[in-house]
């Protein structure tokens, strides 16, 4: 049988294939564990400094497979819990990576696939793809930190109506919205996501990571803890090497070279 999550490295840059396309990378437990357990260790390769998930075939992903979950031996309310747990913490390994995470959504990108591609940094989408929140068309509520995600993207009264009416959000609206980084031709999707890859790749990835975590964690603090936190992470940018080589270049009035050739 056929991986259902499959990664391509190239020199700093993996790229994460869900694998199902047969099912439009509709998640089943062993897809979510596999897409959880790849995540986790391309967190730690440091030879990795940007990822960029993407679907095989048509889609990017379908979401959970209703199917799957109405022919778990355990009933569907037990298929959801063991699922939800697996993807929530591929969800918060994407939050937490301290390296840039590009979701090139080549398809669909419904339901739980939704959720996947708002927990990216970054968003590419075809011109052609969906976007669908589709969770309470099924009677279920946003899961996989979309209820986190999407008003911050969007704003609460938008990310109400989204999840409301759960129209289909075509690529240019998608932008509009602020949903997306960029829209390009369906055969451009992931030639667009692995030169925005190789770009961030060039910069500091120390940097990033504090400043990703910066950014989520400012919601959840008070001001004074969070310019605390802002203080410790530019004392540990400033001591790490790429932040050395960052203020010297500014010095020497030239560009600062991040990745060791």
């Amino acid at each position: 049988m056929a991986e259902l999550v499959t990664i391509s490295k190239d020199e700093e840059i993996a790229t994460l294939f869900l694998n199902r396309p047969e099912a439009f990378n509709a998640f089943n437990l062993e897809m979510v564990e596999g897409l959880a357990g790849n995540l986790i260790t391309l967190a730690a390769d440091q030879k990795i400094r940007c990822l960029i998930i993407t679907g095989a075939g048509k889609a990017f992903c379908a979401g959970g497979d209703l199917k799957w979950m109405l022919g778990f031996a355990g009933g569907s309310p037990a298929a959801v819990h063991e699922l939800a747990a697996r993807f929530h913490l591929a969800i918060l390994e994407i939050r937490r990576m301290a390296k840039p995470v590009i979701a090139a959504i080549n398809g669909i990108a419904a339901g739980g696939g939704f959720s996947l591609a708002l927990a990216c940094d970054f968003r590419v989408m075809a011109e052609s793809a969906l976007l669908r929140q589709a969770y309470t068309s099924s009677g279920l509520c946003i899961d996989g930190g979309g209820s986190f995600t999407l008003p911050r993207l969007v704003g609460t009264a938008r990310a109400m109506e989204i999840m409301a009416f759960d129209e289909p959000i075509p690529s240019a609206q998608a932008l509009a919205w602020g949903l997306v980084t960029k829209v390009v031709k369906d055969e451009r999707t992931l030639e667009e996501a692995i030169r925005m890859a190789k770009g961030l790749a060039q910069k500091s990835i120390h940097s990033f990571g504090w400043s990703k975590r910066l950014i989520t964690d400012s919601f959840n603090t008070s001001f004074e803890t969070q310019i605390e936190q802002e203080r410790r992470g530019i004392r540990s940018c400033a001591a790490h090497p790429e932040g050395k080589e960052g203020l010297l270049a500014f010095t020497e009035k030239r560009k600062p070279v991040f990745v060791s050739k």
